[in-house]
């Protein structure tokens, strides 16, 4: 008997093949007591902040750390991004937790403060609680009940609805309102659907038709469902997660009729509009009553800040009043500045962390620390796990290497790239290799060896012409010069022509003072005066290789003839304007008649 082929078809599109900076941070990685273990939940070291974080995240848990403010502080490339995801994992995805960036607030549109305040309600979440009564069951008996009109005349109304409701566990009469008659009619309901009913709204939905009358028809665009499990009446307990954010946006917009001109006029508003504080204020109300009725609760989140240091003074001072209002929730705050000047406070001393000092004593301040090598090389381990890379043992060296000694970010990133190098190279089993770490190096720097970067930039010649280079660079005047001869001046300052100076007028020609001072383009410095001034300072020659020159030659002359070609035009400062010969007028280009 032969054995026929069967194999397993993987998606393409799997989700956890993707990868992102912080996909190997599963959580702080803290054990049953608080402590921090070395190595777990992927991260590797800081230890007392991890701690410290989860404190935070009890605490936020028992709803007691609401309307406070964290500041985690150190320098780039330490974790506080990864402290503050894994603090959001730590929660759960049923406590909102809402990221921004510093410089997010900043919009044409929105004032920041109206930006901030939306980003606090969207980290506070509120939690409905709603009991339904719910009847569900196959349609067996539909009989409407009519009654005389009340308003007289022969006409008759529906005064009650009569149904029969059919479950696996028994059978329920029901009388209903007439206003479910006219949502029955809507749903098209007949003898042999499944529908339920809610008993608190009245709302009617048709789940499908039974599917004992599957084989009535041979063709039927019908979708047959079982009929209910259960008893006819049920109960259900639905919990809603919403955020005040989202209640705010809800009744900000709230939907108007089908007609045409309420759908033309949602279309004709802008994409963003303020919420305003009064709307907010009602909600407010609402939301209180609910949580004193015992309906909803309150679950507030974490808003975490990147980058607080990109804040200005304004954005700081409605931090310091949203802190303390009684929706608030906990504020985490990331920096990696020192001492540095508060964005819009210049004029004002520099402040830690470019926080002001009124905001920083209502935080608590977790401090993160640069890694040592062990640590660097246990973090490289993770990443490698996490991309499913191969490398071996002294490209693993190297890399470590290259993020104690460049940067943690740096070396991250050449894996990728050397994991491609080494399938182009041929490498068994796509295993990185130092060579191929080092080319990638090579291909790709870093911040220190970049041309505008803080350390210097590396000989793109070889030393002897390099030399010659930066000779030649230091002997040149302008852009447009060429090198002068320090050893033997050769340039004779009388001799020279202007540009745009025609052959007939070389000679000398008397300039003014001002002309004669500064020197001219195309010009070394040994032809110019052996003192300058410029802008009222005094400048000896020789005191400076770059001097700023002004572009342009001086007119060669003045008036309505050129007294050297007889020529009749008006001076070179006016290049086109319009002359005359005596008897007919000409156009005039540089001083010289011109037919066009």
């Amino acid at each position: 008997m032969t054995t026929v082929p069967v194999s397993e078809v993987k998606s393409t599109h799997d989700r956890s093949a993707r990868t992102a900076a912080h996909s190997h941070i599963k959580g702080l990685g803290l054990s049953s007591d608080g402590r921090a273990t070395p190595a777990a939940g992927g991260f590797v070291g800081q230890a007392a902040a991890r701690e410290a974080c989860g404190l935070v995240v009890d605490l936020v848990k028992a709803k007691k750390m609401s309307g406070r403010a964290v500041l985690l502080a150190g320098g780039p490339g330490t974790g506080k991004t990864a402290l503050a995801l894994a603090v959001s994992q730590e929660l759960g995805t049923k406590v909102p937790f809402c990221p921004i960036v510093g410089s997010e607030i900043y919009s044409a549109e929105v004032k920041k403060t109206e930006a901030l305040m939306e980003n606090f309600r969207r980290a506070i979440g509120l939690r409905v609680k709603e009991t339904k009564e719910v009847y569900e069951g196959e349609v067996t008996e539909l009989t409407p009940e009519e009654a005389e009109n009340p308003l007289g005349g022969y006409g008759r109304t529906i005064s009650h609805l009569l149904i029969n409701l059919k479950s696996a566990k028994g059978t329920k009469k029901l009388r209903l309102d007439p206003s479910i008659y006219e949502a029955i009619q809507k749903e098209r309901v007949r003898l042999g659907d499944v529908i339920y009913i809610e008993a608190n709204t009245g709302a009617v939905k048709r789940v499908g038709r039974s599917d004992a009358y599957a084989t009535e028809f041979d063709l039927e665009a019908e979708e047959y469902v079982p009929i209910p499990k259960g008893d006819v009446h049920k109960k259900k307990e639905i919990v809603q997660d919403v955020t005040l954010h989202d209640l705010d946006v809800a009744n900000a917009r709230p939907q108007g009729g089908q007609d045409i001109m309420s759908m033309m006029g949602q279309l004709m508003k802008p994409k963003k509009t303020e919420i305003t504080e009064k709307l907010r204020l009602e909600i407010n109300k609402v939301v209180n009553r609910y949580i004193d009725q015992g309906i909803a609760d309150l679950v507030p989140g974490v808003l975490f800040i990147d980058e607080v240091h990109m804040l200005d003074l304004e954005a700081f001072t409605f931090l310091n009043r949203a802190l303390e209002s009684p929706l608030s929730p906990l504020v985490i705050l990331a920096s990696n500045r020192g001492n540095t000047h508060i964005r819009g406070g210049e004029n004002l001393p520099p402040s830690a962390h470019g926080i002001p000092t009124d905001l920083l004593a209502r935080l608590l301040i977790i401090p993160t620390h640069p890694y040592g090598p062990a640590e660097i090389k246990s973090i490289i381990s993770t990443r490698v796990t996490t991309e499913k890379l191969n490398i071996s043992g002294p490209a693993k060296e190297k890399v470590s290497a290259l993020g104690e000694k460049i940067s943690l970010r740096y070396a991250l990133q050449l894996l990728a790239p050397a994991s491609v190098l080494a399938e182009v190279n041929g490498r068994e089993n796509k295993q990185i290799e130092v060579d191929d770490v080092e080319e990638c190096q090579n291909l790709f720097l870093d911040a220190g060896r970049t041309p505008f970067g803080s350390g210097p930039a590396p000989p793109r010649l070889p030393k002897e012409e390099q030399e010659l280079f930066e000779k030649l660079q230091k002997q040149s005047t302008g852009a447009f010069s060429t090198p002068k001869d320090i050893e033997t001046p050769t340039s004779k300052p009388n001799i020279r022509m202007q540009i745009n100076q025609s052959p007939d007028s070389s000679s000398p020609t008397p300039a003014s003072p001002a002309s004669r001072s500064r020197p001219q383009i195309n010009q070394s410095l040994d032809s110019a005066p052996e003192v300058r001034f410029e802008n009222g300072k005094e400048i000896k020659k020789g005191e400076e290789f770059h001097p700023n020159m002004r572009r342009g030659a001086p007119p060669e002359f003045e008036g309505d003839v050129n007294p050297k070609t007889g020529e009749v035009g008006g001076p070179k400062n006016e290049p086109l304007r319009w002359g005359s010969t005596g008897k007919t007028g000409d156009w005039s280009y540089n001083g010289r008649v011109t037919d066009f």
